[in-house]
């Protein structure tokens, strides 16, 4: 689950990855992969440094097929890319935003999974809902499926709160309710599954039951998406942490916000045992929290292991047995 920096503190290499990771979700091996591009053009969530891992010019997509073929040629082994059940497409930002990775580079990469990585059953792309348009999709399923083995296309977005009022007023999403609601009817009416990421206590002056709370409507108003759209829906919880150069770093040195704990975490979770949305709990951060910032604690290390299980297994008895 390690976070493997590739460039982040030299000079970004035009031609390298910026990042990537292994995760553990119940397909199986997942690479969570993320390019280097142009910056995610919206960079205005009060919670995030990410954009501060792109540059500042396009980059062009013979740069991007080096990244690529590095990733296919080096990065993975031969037995990886055997058992690689699933890649997570990320840059930081929007896959679908052609300001950032052209469309091109987008179908270079899926060619070369097909011929590098014979197992693949999901392919997850990173995006803003705004910029997912229903051609590039079909296209994009049709490349997909000429791979060896039958292959879901899944779109992940993040959503970071439920409460309208914290996600777009406070830490500044800019996501409503309705342009979520039409990519859901889009990506149910094909087959398309949706991912979203949600972070758990992602602005300052919230308690922490408060985001506990969030979580639980969030789920709650998943569930209902999920059955009656019937589309596979997975939430992806993040603690959490501080991020380099973020507005909660200021709020954090003051002492007026702390990361949630992993304890709370699992808390948040429990609801989502009797739905129709999967949870996966992110455990990584990025290698960006301030000293002292992450939701990572000393006296909550032996919680990662079981964390781990449950997002492997989905055994929410563990959970249970670490909340009491």
């Amino acid at each position: 689950m390690r976070l493997m920096h590739d460039q982040a503190h030299t000079k970004p290499n035009p031609r390298l990855p910026a990042m990537h990771w292994f995760q553990h979700p119940p397909e199986g091996l997942t690479l969570f992969l993320v390019l280097l591009t142009k910056r995610c053009q919206w960079a205005r969530c009060i919670g995030c440094s990410l954009p501060r891992l792109g540059v500042e010019e396009p980059i062009g997509f013979g740069d991007l097929f080096q990244q690529t073929d590095y990733v296919f040629r080096y990065l993975l082994s031969p037995a990886q890319k055997t058992q690689l059940t699933k890649i997570i497409l990320s840059n930081n930002g929007s896959v679908f935003d052609e300001r950032t990775l052209s469309t091109t580079a987008l179908l270079y990469f899926v060619a070369q999974m097909n011929l590098h990585c014979p197992n693949i059953k999901v392919l997850s792309l990173e995006t803003r809902a705004e910029h997912v348009e229903l051609d590039e999709l079909l296209v994009l399923e049709r490349a997909i499926h000429e791979g060896p083995t039958p292959t879901a296309l899944e779109i992940a977005i993040g959503f970071e709160a439920f409460d309208s009022t914290l996600r777009n007023q406070v830490f500044k999403k800019g996501l409503s309710l309705e342009t979520f609601e039409k990519l859901t009817a889009m990506l149910a009416a094909h087959g398309f599954s949706l991912k979203c990421y949600f972070m758990l206590k992602p602005v300052p002056n919230l308690s922490d039951e408060a985001a506990i709370g969030d979580i639980h409507e969030a789920i709650r108003y998943l569930d209902q998406i999920a059955r009656r759209e019937s589309v596979v829906v997975n939430m992806h919880l993040n603690p959490t942490y501080v991020a380099v150069g973020s507005e909660l770093a200021a709020h954090f040195e003051a002492g007026t916000y702390r990361p949630p704990t992993l304890l709370d975490t699992c808390r948040a979770v429990l609801p989502a045992r009797d739905t129709a949305v999967s949870v996966f709990v992110g455990l990584n951060d990025e290698g960006l929290a301030v000293p002292g910032g992450s939701f990572l604690r000393p006296e909550e290390a032996e919680l990662v292991e079981p964390i781990e299980r449950f997002n492997e297994t989905q055994d929410f008895s563990i959970l249970e047995r670490i909340v009491g």
